[in-house]
């Protein structure tokens, strides 16, 4: 049985992080607001930065090395409209149970994705985010394809990351 507890939480200060705090506003493209009781911890083989007890980057590996991101509560905290594909909802039950992405049910895609890519997908009537995962294919290929998997799965609404309580 895999323990689901937050480990090594230690308190730091904006100063401590600021390195996070540029990589993930890097990758926005803009600043992002750090303020609050600040945490660091790790979560089953996943580094995450805490704001105020909720989990908003996490650390996962892209492209062979470590780098810091979103989750979807930080997707939605921080307004984030990058790196984005839109999904129909028959998609959206499998992404909530965390199954991968498959391209038939993609239907508008960042067209600036690349295979390997941080993406998120979100619901295409309500933009909500529902999942966020590393892109297999590009963001053109990905709104043509009828069949074959699009988006392998990180982090789903509903999921351990998703339903931790701080």
């Amino acid at each position: 049985m895999v323990d689901k507890r937050l480990r090594r939480r230690t308190p730091v200060r904006l100063k401590q992080i600021r390195g996070v705090a540029e990589e993930i506003g890097s990758w926005l493209g803009r600043e992002i607001d750090l303020s609050g009781f600040l945490e660091q911890a790790h979560y089953q083989e996943t580094d995450l930065i805490l704001v105020d007890r909720v989990p908003l980057a996490m650390q996962i590996e892209v492209r062979g090395s470590k780098s810091w991101y979103p989750t979807l509560r930080g997707i939605s905290a921080w307004g984030v409209e990058r790196s984005w594909v839109a999904v129909d909802e028959g998609a959206i039950p499998f992404l909530r149970n965390g199954a991968d992405c498959m391209g038939a049910g993609i239907h508008i895609a960042d067209p600036s994705l690349e295979a390997g890519d941080f993406v998120w997908i979100r619901d295409q009537e309500t933009g909500e985010p529902i999942a966020t995962g590393i892109a297999i294919v590009d963001g053109e290929e990905m709104m043509s394809m009828t069949k074959g998997k699009a988006i392998s799965t990180i982090h789903s609404v509903g999921d351990d990351l998703w339903e931790l309580e701080v």
